[in-house]
């Protein structure tokens, strides 16, 4: 997956904070973004590790469930875990790219 391919979603509101849970309003601003996909918040290195690390669990548009969104569009989301609890309005998070290889390698 190349950096332009990357999905990349701007927070422009949080709805609903609950424990390591978000629902917010976002804007997608770059790749394609689909639920379950994982996202750094700050600066994540390993997501296996790393508390800052929260899943897209759904897509909602015009009150409708998706499986992706794609620039420019607005979309509600929800997200789980620790990191949730850094998301505010105006952050840019980043879809954690994992690299698959081919067995034996």
């Amino acid at each position: 997956m190349d950096e332009i391919d990357t999905g990349k979603l701007q927070i422009y509101s949080v709805e609903e904070r609950g424990d390591a849970t978000a629902t917010c309003i976002v804007r997608c601003v770059g790749g394609i973004v689909r639920t379950g996909q994982q996202f750094g918040v700050g600066s994540t290195l390993n997501p296996t590790r790393d508390p800052s690390v929260i899943t897209l669990v759904w897509i909602k548009r015009y009150e409708q469930l998706m499986e992706f969104i794609d620039p420019p569009h607005n979309a509600k989301v929800h997200f789980v875990g620790a990191g949730a609890s850094a998301l505010e309005r105006g952050v840019t998070i980043t879809a954690i790219t994992t690299r698959h290889f081919p067995e034996g390698q």
